[in-house]
């Protein structure tokens, strides 16, 4: 069981951060919310419907990912399969119109002049960029980020993470965003979900993330400290120890290592029941 008896809405143009250790289900919940993941019992709702792959109100953005070698996908080609990828054949009409979404979401990412380049050819960060374009091009609702600022460097991860708040503030959308590292996105957040062992907790950065709250979830001793600004989670002895397998560490404090998601960590595993 990931979670059970678990009731989040999410409201329109909020902010919401996704926070746990290693299989915990923040992956599974995002499958869930893609229609790829099914509940043992309760619910789940995208705009009053049930979620389903390749919803048009729903933007996916994943993990940065290295490309391979020989792989022949330009950045527009990439952001178009957020138009159609999903489908077959377009008539003329339609490829128009495709070549204009395409068009306006690299603008909207400012990433005109390296668009046409071979994706592999690009840094990670240029790479992201155009993965948040090819989930903004449908005009979503809703958007699911994976870990989206994973092995980004500092720049890149405030780039990253300015695009998806400048989206949900000027267009309303909602905003599903799994990490590891808070700090990063701290400024942004409407509320956390705080997942572990099943439990979970929700709340406003304050609420959550406090040595009480991460105490009680982990059943250990947690330490949550603000240092110039930035949230740091530490344990001492054999609590530092469970905090490193569990994968909790500090939270963005600058040369401190982290522990990602493995490739599907906790996609084995079903969750109890959800209301989203």
């Amino acid at each position: 069981m990931l979670w059970r008896e678990l009731d989040l809405s999410v409201a329109r143009g909020e902010f919401i951060a996704v926070l746990g250790p290693n299989g915990s289900g923040k992956t599974s919940l995002l499958r869930v919310l893609l229609g790829q993941l099914g509940l043992s019992a309760g619910r789940a709702r995208i705009g009053g419907a049930e979620p389903r792959a390749g919803h048009p109100d729903i933007g996916y953005i994943p993990q940065q990912r290295t490309i391979d070698a020989g792989v022949q996908l330009r950045g527009t080609d990439l952001v178009g399969l957020g138009v159609d990828g999903h489908r077959w054949g377009l008539g003329l009409r339609g490829r128009a119109e495709r070549r204009r979404k395409v068009a306006a979401a690299i603008a909207d990412v400012g990433a005109e002049k390296f668009a046409r380049a071979p994706l592999e050819s690009m840094s990670g960060g240029e790479q992201q960029r155009l993965r948040v374009a090819q989930a903004l091009v449908g005009d979503p609702a809703v958007l699911l980020c994976d870990e989206p600022l994973l092995s980004l460097d500092l720049a890149s991860q405030q780039l990253v993470s300015g695009l998806i708040d400048r989206r949900r503030r000027d267009h309303g959308t909602a905003v599903l965003f799994v990490t590891h590292e808070i700090n990063p996105i701290l400024p942004l957040v409407d509320r956390v979900l705080y997942l572990v062992d099943g439990k979970f907790r929700i709340g406003t950065p304050d609420e959550v993330m406090t040595s009480a709250v991460l105490s009680e979830l982990y059943q250990t001793d947690v330490d949550v400290l603000r240092v110039r600004g930035r949230l740091v989670v530490v344990g001492t002895g054999d609590t530092m120890d469970a905090l490193g397998t569990a994968g909790a560490h500090c939270h963005g404090d600058p040369g401190t290592p982290h522990i990602p998601d493995p490739a599907g960590s906790d996609s084995g595993r079903q969750p109890r029941q959800a209301h989203t």
